[in-house]
Parts: structure tokens; sequence; C-alpha cells
């Protein structure tokens, strides 16, 4: 783990110098860390989805391909990747939305169209509007919520991309899910399944 570790600060060094083709090694090394959080969030959604971790995984790094971002380390990496995968699976619930109601106004893969249930989707846009507010009120607190629940990210992971301690990050993250749990409920939603694996403290 170290050294991969170390490779990939190495390939983030070379991708801010303008060195893209290093790009599949490094999305190689951190494979298997972003399949599982993919996997944790397909695993919210109805048994016969036809969106596999993989294809979200394909569209994440489509998206970070022609990025222009200052890569600082393995965690910043991963807090990049937890921000456009809540984009997309946010896309994706609103596309849905969309298609029930007939009003699509562009192309949606088809994989997206039977991905989640109309209680996940309704969930997923509830909990991002509660964390839009949020981001207004408290910046920081919404985007520990946007790394662990969408990223999977550790708490000292966390702290590593905000530059907090990892006491202040469990803090923000206890009192930012009593908030949006509470901003949810005013909306007639409950708090929204998958809680990060408990072994990634």
């Amino acid at each position: 783990m170290a050294a991969d570790q170390g490779e990939v600060t190495l390939l983030l060094c070379r991708l801010r110098a303008g060195e893209a083709e290093v790009l599949p090694r490094l999305f190689e090394i951190v494979y298997p860390e972003l399949h599982r959080i993919a996997g944790q969030h397909m695993r919210r959604e109805r048994k016969d989805h036809t969106l596999q971790p993989t294809a979200l995984l394909n569209e994440v790094y489509l998206k970070i391909v022609g990025s222009s971002i200052e890569w600082q380390n393995r965690a910043h990496f991963l807090g990049v990747a937890a921000r456009v995968m809540r984009h997309i699976l946010i896309d994706h619930a609103k596309a849905r939305k969309a298609i029930k109601r007939g009003g699509s106004n562009g192309p949606v893969p088809l994989d997206a169209v039977r991905a989640g249930t109309p209680e996940r989707d309704a969930e997923l846009l509830a909990l991002e509007e509660a964390l839009t507010t949020l981001e207004q009120e408290n910046p920081t607190m919404a985007r520990i919520v946007e790394l662990r629940f969408f990223g999977g990210l550790s708490f000292d992971e966390i702290a590593e991309v905000l530059s907090v301690s990892s006491r202040t990050a469990k803090r923000y993250w206890a009192t930012a899910r009593t908030r949006l749990y509470k901003d949810m409920a005013q909306r007639g939603h409950h708090e929204p399944e998958g809680k990060p694996s408990p072994t990634r403290r």
C-alpha cells in the first residue's frame, strides 16, 4: 500500500506537469478503491439495475481525463473522484425523473434509465438539495459529507484533503448528518441509506 501511494504521488506530480499519458496507469492503481466506492453506491440501487460500477467508473474517468486540476496527492485525487461521482449520480437521478415525466431534453445513457428506484432517486435529489443548502452555510461541513458519503473516504483521508484534524472531520460529519437528516425530514424524505464502511475510520 505504501509503495502504491508513493507511485500515485509521483504520477500525480507528472500529471500536474502535463504528462497526460500517465493517467491510465494512475487509474489502474486506484481502480480497486474507486470500484469499491462505486460498488457501495450501486448496492443501494434496485437489484436489476443495469448501471454497473464499471460503467460509473468509466464516466468518472472520462470527466477527469479532460480536467486541468492541480493534483496534490492520492487523497486529493479520491476527493475529486467523489465530487465527480456525486454529480454523475445526481445527473442520472434527474434524467430518470425527467424521463418518467416525459420531459428529457437530451440524450440519456440507456443504463441510466433503470439504474435506480423512484424512491432512491427522490432520496438522492432531496440529499442534493439539503447538501446544496449546507454548502452555502458551511462549505467545509458540506465537503466532508461529500467526501464521506459519495467518496467513502476515511476521516484521516478527509483530514488530509481539507487540512483539518481527523477529530474535526468526525465532529463535522456528525453535526452535518444531523442537520441534513432534519432538512430531508422536512422535505418528506428519510436519511439516505448506504453508510460508509465502518472499517474506514
